[in-house]
């Protein structure tokens, strides 16, 4: 999925093994993900995929002293958040320490590579369960 103000963004799907970069579209004030080497065009994540960083993940957090803070992780899986409220951010990563973070908030320039894609009724189980507050694991 890419979140809402991306689409008017020309955008394709994640597949396993690509490679990705944290972007700013020109189109847009959304940040997301494009492929390498492709930056003006939005790579799109099922629920439930699976994604490695390179380094630490960098993101701003607009409530801290230090506007950006890292974290002691390296893998996330995407999810989508308050899909009931229209006109917010949905596109987010889950790390293992529980922490959320929204693709939004992510510095740009941070390299990711995809490591898994969802199974097809998982991918639908997590689309229910995040429609009713939940995540299904």
């Amino acid at each position: 999925m890419c979140d809402y103000s991306l689409h008017n963004v020309t955008s394709r799907p994640a597949k396993v093994d690509d490679k990705l970069i944290s972007a700013k579209f020109s189109t847009s004030v959304t940040r997301g993900f494009a492929a390498v080497g492709e930056p003006n065009v939005a790579v799109c994540l099922l629920p439930g995929t699976e994604v490695a960083f390179e380094n630490e993940v960098e993101y701003e957090h607009g409530r801290s002293v230090f506007r950006n803070r890292k974290l002691a992780e390296k893998v996330a899986r995407f999810r989508q958040v308050e899909k009931d409220k229209p006109d917010v951010h949905h596109d987010a990563l889950e790390f293992p320490n529980g922490e959320i973070v929204l693709v939004n908030n992510l510095c740009e320039g941070q390299h990711v590579t995809v490591l898994q894609m969802p199974a097809s009724q998982r991918a639908v189980n997590d689309a229910v369960g995040q429609k009713q507050g939940f995540f299904i694991d």
